[in-house]
């Protein structure tokens, strides 16, 4: 004789249940893949990034400022420092007038460096991610 709970069910039919809605959640998880959805979102922040450095420089630029010893090519790109570090191309200069701070990237451990390298393409100032791209200085 089976139990049956009030609505009718037994404990085998709850269990059944329970076990088909794991299944599902682990196929569901596992096409979401949530590890790749914040490696994209981090991706996104550091696009968002260069530009954000990138646009700074040019306006101070136009504002007649220049920038020397900036690397000639992206293999020689020069890493960019978090706060007038050492060993590191300093921006400060850009803050607070055309950005309130350098950005740094979530993933750099260095507390010299912003995680974003610095270097020129012809006439342009460029601003790379070794993050995302991988021919991004040395």
């Amino acid at each position: 004789m089976r139990h049956r709970n009030q609505k009718g069910f037994t404990l085998l039919e709850i269990m059944l249940v329970l076990g088909i809605l794991g299944i599902l959640a682990a196929v569901v998880m596992v096409a979401i893949n949530p590890n790749k959805q914040l490696d994209e979102t981090k991706d996104v922040s550091r696009h968002s990034s260069v530009r954000e450095i990138e646009n700074a420089a040019i306006q101070y630029i136009i504002d007649g400022n220049s920038f020397a010893g900036v690397p000639a090519s992206k293999a020689l790109a020069q890493d960019i420092c978090r706060a007038g570090g050492v060993g590191c191309y300093d921006l400060s200069v850009l803050t607070p007038t055309y950005l309130v701070s350098i950005p740094v990237d979530s993933e750099e451990t260095d507390v010299n460096f912003s995680g974003y390298r610095i270097y020129m393409l012809g006439s342009f100032l460029k601003v790379c991610s070794p993050r995302v791209d991988v021919d991004c200085g040395s």
